[in-house]
């Protein structure tokens, strides 16, 4: 189980071993020899090294603390590396993994690579071959060294301030999608930043330089929106005194982000899918097309594939916008960030009001950091600015800021009333997703009906309230239950 002792290490470049002093390795085995050992070498040529000693507490550190790889011994105790793994490929999927085995195959490597695993190593093994692996990694999922200073630019996202481990690694993935054309679905709930997510993206690529044009998909009648997507010729409609240009004309070489995609209009998902393959606009009322060069960046706070298998949103555009999916946390799933950014609202909003507002009480700090924030960061923002503007001291008290909250600073939830409010508000998603329509949400839900009944009615929900609530079908006429 030991690496080979007698095998020199590959000599390391004054400017890899700078640049790999800024590279941290979580390093998990339930030997503590061999952690010590493997650390030490590790240390040695410029790497920064945490340890941990089991799956669970390698999960707790990745959730608070960021790093640029993680090398796992197949055999822990209670979870094997491989289940780590896929647990570490579910929240963070750009952090590569190597694993180390004492009792590896052919078979068993050849299955954690098609999992995903970067580099499956033997124990004993050579250290010249683990360096040269961990180098590759680490180029893999960021700039090599000789890129170092572009690896510290982090003027792309400067807007987006967050201390949360998860947001800065699904940052390092928008980071390393942006440098390619790829379209990109921003999943997230209301208020946690998806244009501002979209827009740095844009300023990350290529085509930073070009337009960026952002359009509500869901707060434009359907009948103008083809027309502010893909303009109109003049005389096309009643009302087209003069030609229009589209958003995608005004995009062309840029970037379009189209929010709120899952409210589109399933009549017109068939013509931007068809913009989409061809690459070229009809604008309404014109008999020519004109060729687009623009980069596709959706978003939606609804869940896509959900209405895909319900069949409200067309599967072959959902696989043309979903080429990469980033998801946004929730505020309730970065709580670390909500006394970072109430503080900077702070000093935005004192200028704003021409006030000498130096921060927030104690109490009233705790009391933010304690709340549910079901409206997320723009909920948060709204609450410091409410608090903001009836403030007469230069720190913000507690009574401000439960007045903003409206009671709920202090709400702490028991595990059984968690669990009780998450099945209401999921109860209610799928009922809208489905238009009011038991059997397809219970389809949903992998539920029957009469199992999905016994729900609603624990829950004092009535389906019927919920039809009309998101759109007619892919026929045309609203499902009802029978």
């Amino acid at each position: 189980m030991k690496a080979h002792p007698h095998r020199a290490a590959t000599p390391v470049s004054p400017t890899a071993s700078l640049a790999r002093g800024r590279s941290r390795i979580l390093l998990i085995d339930d030997d503590p020899g061999l952690l010590r050992l493997l650390s030490k070498r590790l240390r040695e040529h410029g790497y920064e090294i945490d340890t941990a000693a089991s799956a669970e507490e390698a999960l707790a550190r990745l959730a608070t603390e960021r790093f640029d790889l993680v090398i796992s011994d197949v055999r822990l105790p209670g979870s094997d590396g491989l289940v780590l793994f896929s647990e570490i490929r579910r929240s963070f999927p750009a952090l590569p993994v190597i694993l180390l085995t004492g009792h590896g195959t052919i078979e068993d490597a050849v299955e954690a690579t098609s999992r995903g695993v970067f580099a499956y190593v033997t124990k004993p093994f050579d250290s010249r071959m683990l360096l040269s692996r961990i180098e590759q990694a680490l180029q893999m999922s960021g700039p090599s060294p000789d890129d170092a200073p572009q690896r510290r630019d982090t003027s792309w996202c400067e807007e987006i301030i967050s201390h949360s481990s998860r947001m800065r690694s699904m940052l390092d993935e928008a980071q390393l999608v942006a440098a390619s054309d790829a379209s990109i679905l921003i999943q997230g709930e209301s208020g946690t930043g998806k244009e501002l997510l979209a827009r740095a993206i844009h300023r990350a690529s290529p085509r930073a330089d070009a337009p960026f044009v952002a359009i509500n998909c869901g707060a434009i009648p359907e009948n103008l929106l083809e027309s502010e997507l893909f303009g109109h010729a003049r005389g096309a409609f009643t009302g087209a005194a003069t030609a229009h240009t589209g958003l995608f004309v005004a995009a062309n070489g840029g970037t379009l982000f189209l929010d709120e995609i899952g409210d589109m209009p399933l009549a017109l998902q068939v013509k931007l899918l068809r913009v989409l393959q061809e690459r070229a606009v009809r604008p309404v009322g014109s008999t020519r097309a004109e060729k687009i060069d623009v980069r596709i960046i959706s978003a939606t706070h609804r869940d896509l594939e959900a209405a895909r298998e319900a069949g409200l949103f067309r599967e072959d555009l959902f696989y043309r916008l979903n080429v990469v999916s980033l998801s946004l946390p929730t505020l309730e799933e970065r709580r670390e960030d909500i006394p970072l950014l109430a503080s900077l609202f702070l000093q935005n909003l004192a200028r704003k009001y021409h006030k000498r507002l130096h921060g927030f009480a104690p109490d009233a700090l705790q009391a933010l950091a304690s709340a549910a924030w079901p409206g997320n960061v723009r909920q948060l923002q709204n609450v410091v600015e409410q608090a903001c503007a009836l403030a007469t001291t230069p720190l913000i008290p507690l009574t401000l800021v439960e007045r903003a909250l409206r009671g709920t600073a202090h709400e702490r939830l028991s595990y059984a009333e968690a669990r009780q409010r998450f099945e209401r508000d999921y109860l209610i998603r799928i009922l809208k997703l489905t238009d009011g329509n038991v059997s397809d949400a219970a389809r949903l839900a992998d539920r029957n009906r009469t199992e999905f009944y016994r729900l609603l009615q624990r829950h004092a929900l009535t389906p019927g309230l919920f039809r009309g609530s998101y759109r007619p079908t892919q026929h045309g006429r609203r499902k009802t239950d029978r």
